[in-house]
């Protein structure tokens, strides 16, 4: 069974700016890890519960480029763009995630894959340029929520992969 927490950011420096979410899921690190890195995964997971998204182009690569957008349930569209800022198979992704190229209020997030025995440990630390938008991001946008129900779509999507591999 997978097990979802929200673990209290560490003191430092930008403690009072950080989102840390974590979950073990239930599927080899590799796996978990190739969901992040392939736009044909991403397309079947990212997002909060009842969001979809449309990829506008996807280029897995240090510095490359996700540029998409989110559809929510309510039918509001949000434009996204994640640049790749480093890359460690399977251990680790940084990334910078805003509206767009150039957007002054985008975050940093560093995504890290542990073995966990047979599952992963799945970590999103994310680090917003502010207090005020990290707040924001957490009582508006319901980043704390919305991070955790993005890893339960991740866990299901990659769960029913390895179920389907056992069945054949």
């Amino acid at each position: 069974m997978s097990k979802m927490e929200q673990r209290a950011p560490a003191q430092s420096a930008t403690a009072d700016r950080e989102v840390v979410i974590s979950r073990v899921i239930d599927a080899p690190r590799e796996l978990v890890f190739e969901a992040f890195t392939e736009v044909r995964h991403l397309s079947r997971w990212w997002g909060p519960e009842g969001f979809t998204t449309t990829t506008r182009s996807f280029e897995f690569r240090v510095g490359g480029e996700w540029d998409f957008v989110m559809h929510g349930p309510d039918g509001t569209d949000y434009q996204e763009w994640i640049t790749w800022t480093g890359i460690a198979p399977p251990e680790r992704i940084a990334m910078l995630h805003g509206e767009s190229r150039g957007d002054p209020n985008a975050f940093k997030s560093i995504l890290t894959f542990e073995p966990d025995g047979a599952a992963t440990r799945i970590e999103m630390r994310t680090v917003f340029p502010t207090k005020d938008l990290r707040e924001e991001a957490v009582e508006k946008h319901h980043a704390i929520e919305g991070g955790q129900q993005t890893l339960s779509n991740l866990a299901a999507y990659v769960t029913e992969i390895v179920r389907k591999v056992a069945e054949d």
